[in-house]
């Protein structure tokens, strides 16, 4: 199997590793398996570019980076029909937390390169795919000020969102929004609306446990005051937030959020990324949509027909 790599410099651990030498580790990796590894490292500004040329090049699309990386890559494999591999050097992983790949790099080198093929669902938003969810509201408020903090690593992450929720916490947002769904429409305000590809499991790192329920998760947080805000905000970081009676928790094929009242300076965040928020926005699930790379162990029965061991070059 031929194997194109493209590896972010910028994004998360890589930005501590020493990039030639981690590329010359992968392709021996790979070798080892049967497998040939063109291995490319990008700086940021460079990774889509380079994704969309490594598409049409490649058997398997490997990329490393964070989870802003991945959904790129994701994107780019699900339009154009060919197998994701991942490997984790974000912050959070939560795609490769969801694949139950490794989250050290080494590890996880071994775990894609002697993996199988498995189909799993992506979502869209208005047509633009992401693999772990869409917000409104808090979280891209939270994002907004998150961004204005500098940090490096995980933990410097999570101290700088901490820095960031005190800020949302004394001025929570809200907004009204018409919520349809296949069992009929509800209008609300709300302070936060999240969308995501799978219902999410709770816990301190909150993100899907499977990846092939058919199911987009919905979550609507009520109108919050400062010291409610406070309070669940605690409650995730025990991971105890899906408790919270300010949560309404659904799950639906697609949903359809419409923001009658939106102002032109709006913005949502999708899988990470800040983006101008549009006056309505259509969520869709697509069950199997997206072939990945996972460790044998996790892949379903081959009785099933769902998972293929990659083939040697």
């Amino acid at each position: 199997m031929h194997v194109v790599g493209v590896f972010n410099r910028d994004g998360g651990t890589f930005k501590t590793v020493d990039m030639e030498r981690f590329a010359a580790h992968a392709i021996e990796v790979f070798a080892a398996h049967g497998h040939t590894l063109d291995a490319r490292v990008v700086e940021g500004r460079d990774l889509i570019p380079e994704l969309n040329r490594a598409v049409s090049e490649t058997e398997v699309l490997l990329v490393g980076g964070g989870d802003g990386t991945v959904s790129a890559a994701a994107a780019v494999a699900y339009r154009q029909g060919i197998p994701l591999a991942v490997l984790p050097a974000g912050p959070m992983n939560l795609f490769a937390r969801s694949l139950k790949l490794p989250l050290d790099l080494d590890t996880a080198l071994e775990a894609v390169a002697a993996g199988e093929a498995r189909n799993v669902d992506i979502a869209t938003a208005n047509g633009r795919p992401f693999i772990h969810q869409f917000s409104v509201g808090i979280h891209p408020k939270l994002v907004r000020l998150r961004e204005t903090l500098r940090y490096k690593g995980r933990i410097g992450k999570m101290i700088a969102s901490t820095r960031a929720a005190a800020g949302v916490i004394l001025s929570p947002p809200s907004f009204k929004a018409e919520i349809r769904t296949p069992k009929g429409l509800e209008r609300r305000s709300t302070a936060g609306i999240s969308i995501s590809n799978n219902p999410l499991q709770e816990g301190h790192i909150p993100h899907a446990e499977g990846l092939d329920a058919g199911l987009l998760g919905i979550y609507v947080v009520k109108p919050l005051s400062p010291w409610v805000l406070a309070k669940l905000s605690w409650a995730v970081v025990r991971g105890k937030w899906k408790n919270m009676p300010e949560v309404i928790d659904k799950e639906a094929k697609e949903v359809s959020i419409s923001f009658p009242r939106k102002t032109s300076s709006a913005v949502a965040v999708i899988d990470g990324e800040l983006i101008s928020l549009e006056e309505r926005v259509d969520l869709k699930i697509h069950p199997g949509a997206l072939k990945v790379i996972v460790p044998r162990s996790t892949a379903p029965d081959a009785a099933q027909g769902a998972a293929e061991r990659l083939a040697p070059a």
